[in-house]
């Protein structure tokens, strides 16, 4: 018998399980979101990707800053909904909450739990140098993405995943998923597996910090990182009083030694860039003001002198007194 369903989501991979859901023979009685975020240069208050899709499929939304008051708890009681499925929506569930559907509260994971716990799983996967990732259904609890698991899916990482093409990937995947987990509670033939606590880790939310690039790392580590912060916060080096960002990157083929940070040559094929053991090749950068560019291309209206030292702390403004 199909089930009904709140749905609870924001962002863009949110967005793919709830397509996936409308098109499927469950009903989806009530959306739960964020509140309308101001977004681009005019700062205009937008809709989220989930808002806007189920204002076109004519569903009732809700915004609630918090699911904490009792008032909320009697408006979600009102849908009678058989199922509440969260992704990525931004909002913590009282106990209260993941008690009100008749079957609780489904999660979709964007990791193969116990492993990555928390805000970030896809960018620190990549980050860890993790080879394979995935979808996790969980029945929700109390505690942070602690509870049990219902269905995995596994996902490679291949070489060039970004934290980007991997989100696109485990979203359609996540989606996948819960049609196959929402079909085992129908036939009432859900199985739960508890999660092993001690092989938990946890993926804490991404940082602009992070972005930063020290050259006294590895070349491995140092590509990861430009692919992990692919498309946010963007990988970034200083170049003088420049903020050169480094969209992609490689390892690069051996070089003579040399201090970490210090270019080693730029040319048709990239900018390397010697580091604490090994060399990265940068292949897409992007200065202030301007677009992503090929190295290749920017070095044309830009050169960059082999020996240059990139790395260091950004200059201080100028008094303004």
């Amino acid at each position: 018998m199909p089930l009904k369903i709140i749905f609870a989501g924001t962002p863009e991979f949110a967005r793919t399980a709830l397509a996936a859901l409308l098109q499927s023979e469950h009903t989806v009685c009530a959306v739960y979101t964020q509140p309308d975020r101001p977004a681009g240069r005019g700062r205009k208050l937008s809709p989220s990707p989930v808002k806007q899709l189920a204002l076109d499929a004519g569903i009732d939304v809700y915004q609630p800053l918090s699911l904490k008051p009792a008032a909320e708890h009697e408006v979600l009681r009102a849908h009678a909904a058989d199922v509440m499925v969260v992704v990525a929506y931004g909002l913590i569930l009282p106990r209260a909450v993941l008690d009100i559907p008749r079957h609780g509260c489904l999660n979709i994971h964007g990791s193969l739990l116990p492993r990555w716990r928390g805000a970030a799983p896809i960018q620190r996967a990549i980050l860890a140098g993790d080879r394979e990732t995935g979808i996790t259904i969980i029945q929700m609890n109390a505690g942070l993405d602690t509870g049990d698991m219902l269905l995995k899916l596994p996902c490679p990482i291949v070489p060039g995943d970004t934290a980007q093409t991997l989100h696109d990937k485990l979203a359609a995947l996540g989606a996948e998923a819960i049609l196959l987990a929402l079909a085992a509670v129908e036939r009432g033939a859900v199985r739960r597996e508890a999660q092993d606590d001690a092989q938990s880790c946890y993926a804490a939310k991404l940082d602009k910090a992070e972005a930063v690039i020290d050259w006294s790392r590895n070349a491995e580590e140092i590509e990861r990182q430009v692919r992990a912060f692919n498309p946010w916060p963007v990988a970034q080096t200083q170049w003088g009083d420049k903020t050169l960002r480094v969209w992609r990157a490689a390892v690069a083929p051996a070089h003579k030694a040399a201090a970490p940070g210090t270019v080693l040559s730029a040319g048709r094929e990239g900018i390397d860039v010697a580091t604490g053991a090994g060399a990265l090749r940068l292949l897409e950068v992007q200065l202030p003001g301007g677009r992503s560019l090929p190295a290749a291309v920017m070095l044309n209206a830009h050169p960059i002198v082999p020996g240059t030292v990139l790395g260091g702390a950004p200059p201080a403004p100028a008094d303004a007194g």
